[in-house]
């Protein structure tokens, strides 16, 4: 199958390409590198693999690319660390607008003069920012309040998008709600807003690479946005990439949406202090509580009953294993420069 993936230089992309050409897929990638910059992928070079520096809005190109592809996975979005949803609130919803309707329109004329198949649309566990039912099911974003911030109203949006473009072009369709992806690759992006955490200065903003940065450079005791009570389930990069596959190739899979996640929640200190000991082994956890931000969402927690029934699909890797790998990387990309 080729398969055309927008945004394929991020970082749940990473995964997704490499899973996707272990499996025998070709793969078109689009990426404007405008987030980290350009990012050597270990796939680059595959022969299955073909990457256009360009922007997802730029119809004409899109169509290009997608002339001959079966499947498109929508990717493509402004997305980063919750100061993101601060900072950035019109561009989030403005910017993400203009690419997934780029990327709808590519896939309404290559379904109807080409030969696709299917559109994957890549959501995100902040539709269920508003939830009141825990966990929360597929279906509960249409029955819950809409979402507080922009983010996650167009990340709404996006599967309206998908329902609308069926209904009046018959376009398939298939909605992924991954649910805080944690791995490798991730690193500082250009118009990320730095901010103190204590005595350290962040550029990330994504929970486990700021912990692991601020535990590294010492700070004692840890800072933590909140109580640290934020219940969040935090799901290893491969195992989502998995997740995603099978929604791609499965028939099951048309016109449904599904979360991908692991089933186990763990708070924000839990996390803290498994990081912490982690890097510290024996020393005492100690940690302070910092002002939270308005959209940090205080409990994600998914039905993944859905995944498992429909796909056979269940995230296996446990957080501690995903930790004991992406530590190290990050104390390296820490080294670097580029965290």
């Amino acid at each position: 199958m080729k398969i055309l993936v927008t945004g394929s230089a991020g970082f749940i992309a990473g995964y997704l390409v490499e899973e996707l050409l272990n499996r025998g897929h070709t793969v078109v990638g689009i990426d404007n590198y405008s987030k980290y910059g350009f990012v050597e992928k270990s796939y680059d070079s595959h022969p299955n693999y073909s990457v256009t520096k360009g922007d997802a809005k730029d119809l004409p190109l899109m169509k290009e690319l997608a002339e001959d592809c079966d499947q498109i996975v929508a990717i493509a979005a402004m997305i980063g660390g919750i100061t993101y949803f601060h900072e950035y609130a019109y561009d989030l919803l403005a910017e993400n607008e203009r690419i997934i309707a780029s990327t709808f329109d590519t896939a309404i004329w290559a379904r109807k003069e080409k030969k696709l198949k299917k559109i994957n649309v890549l959501s995100s566990s902040m539709v269920y920012e508003s939830a009141l039912i825990f966990p929360s099911p597929e279906g509960e974003q249409l029955k819950c309040p809409p979402p507080l911030s922009t983010y996650g109203f167009q990340k709404l949006a996006c599967e309206f998008f998908a329902k609308g473009a069926f209904e009046q072009y018959g376009l398939p369709y298939t909605i992924i709600r991954p649910f805080n992806c944690v791995g490798v690759g991730e690193r500082r992006a250009k118009n990320e807003k730095e901010i103190m955490s204590g005595n350290v200065r962040l550029a990330m903003s994504h929970v486990v690479p700021d912990l692991v940065q601020k535990v590294v450079k010492g700070q004692d005791p840890l800072h933590i946005l909140g109580t640290g009570n934020q219940i969040r389930h935090y799901t290893y990069g491969g195992d989502l990439a998995e997740g995603i596959r099978l929604c791609v190739e499965s028939e099951k899979a048309v016109n449904e949406d599904f979360n991908l996640s692991t089933p186990v929640s763990t708070t924000v200190l839990d996390l803290a202090e498994m990081i912490w000991k982690k890097i510290n082994g024996d020393k005492p956890f100690s940690y302070t509580s910092d002002k939270a931000y308005e959209y940090d969402v205080q409990k994600r927690v998914p039905s993944v009953e859905k995944a498992k029934r429909v796909l056979g699909y269940e995230a296996k890797t446990n957080l501690s294993d995903t930790l004991d790998e992406v530590i190290p990387w990050i104390v390296e990309q820490i080294k670097l420069g580029n965290i």
